[in-house]
């Protein structure tokens, strides 16, 4: 069972995430929060693997409460403001719902978190090193602007 906290000062917003929700059975949500206070607390109480976060809140937004947590959860964050987006994935945001955003948009955020918290990145990289050539392995691939080079290491 996925663990999640909604943090979002407005009532409604928190009733529409709840009721997309209901779509997805493996998904907990333990803590509803008013708040970044709240859902500061929230997060270090239940350590959930998800929440759903609104940016302007009062007291303290929702960057500043991510700033204060140590290893912060998946966020997507739900907001009327389109104007935070870059700052929001510069976050590691999972996806950013523009409110009022659709079920069917909303299940988009939640099957990419899904997909993205199912993926086991040690198996990834062993099946990645296994499909290596011998003569490739001493070689490291770098993106320059749009095309990618490959260089020779020397050992």
């Amino acid at each position: 069972m996925i663990k999640a906290i909604v943090i979002d000062d407005e009532p409604l917003a928190r009733s529409l995430v709840l009721e997309f929700l209901k779509a997805f059975p493996n998904i907990e949500v333990v803590q509803e929060c008013n708040d970044g206070f709240e859902g500061l607390k929230a997060i270090q109480q239940f350590q959930p693997q998800l929440i759903f976060l609104d940016i302007q809140m009062p007291k303290i937004n929702g960057f500043e409460m991510l700033e204060l947590i140590e290893n912060p959860p998946g966020v997507i964050f739900t907001t009327a403001f389109d104007n935070y987006a870059i700052k929001a994935f510069e976050a590691h945001a999972i996806d950013y719902l523009l409110k009022p955003f659709s079920e069917e948009r909303f299940n988009k955020a939640v099957a990419k978190f899904l997909a993205t918290n199912n993926k086991a990145p040690a198996m990834d990289l062993v099946s990645a090193e296994s499909n290596i050539l011998p003569d490739e392995k001493n070689r490291i691939v770098v993106k320059m602007e749009v095309k990618l080079r490959s260089f020779l290491l020397m050992m």
